[in-house]
């Protein structure tokens, strides 16, 4: 993730979305590694002193955990302010992916949840898949880069990479941007609506 990108976003986190969260009662889940936007996730969480669960889904063999016997050459630490984490089985990049779907539906049960996507990498594609397949509202951020932009451009009719012209065609895909802070929480709320929410935030995979 570009440096420039991550300053903006892990404003935007800090002051605008974990405090709504916190408000709402909500539970995050990410892929809980100490990486791009799950990194600023866990610092603004642990900065504000955020009470809602922060719930890490990763695959046991691409994170450097003292119960993973052997993991790949370039396994990662988990981010150290997740309040949870969910090993699942794999050992490549991705092999978390659905998992991360399903952990957000057993932890929202009967309630609404959403996907956030900033920046965002291949398996981010896959992500919002698997989130849209779940009925699940898709909220993108423009602005943040790769991902999120490639979708917010296809939605825009501006061309650009299939997989996001197909995840940007679906009437569940909200596109906001980046420097409209007001833009994302209220989107985030209409999703939501404050009461024991839960959201799958996909990010820098």
């Amino acid at each position: 993730m570009a440096s420039e990108d991550l300053a903006a976003i892990a404003a935007l986190v800090r002051a605008r979305v974990v405090p709504a969260l916190d408000q709402w009662g909500a539970a995050v889940v990410d892929g809980g590694t100490d990486t791009g936007v799950m990194k600023v996730m866990g610092q603004a969480h642990d900065a504000a002193g955020a009470s809602f669960p922060l719930i890490g889904v990763a695959a046991g063999g691409t994170v450097a955990a003292p119960d993973v016997a052997e993991a790949v050459a370039d396994a990662v630490d988990l981010e150290p302010h997740h309040t949870h984490v969910v090993l699942v089985p794999g050992d490549s990049w991705g092999d978390e992916s659905l998992w991360l779907s399903d952990v957000a539906k057993v932890v929202a049960g009967d309630h609404p949840s959403a996907t956030l996507v900033i920046n965002g990498g291949a398996i981010t594609y896959e992500d919002i898949r698997h989130s849209l397949e779940a009925g699940r509202p898709v909220i993108v951020v423009a602005g943040a880069g790769r991902t999120a932009d490639a979708i917010a451009a296809a939605a825009a009719g501006e061309g650009g990479d299939e997989r996001a012209a197909q995840l940007a065609a679906s009437p569940l895909v909200r596109i906001v941007r980046l420097d409209d802070p007001d833009g994302v929480t209220s989107a985030l709320e209409a999703a939501l609506r404050p009461e024991n929410v839960t959201v799958a935030s996909s990010d820098s995979s």
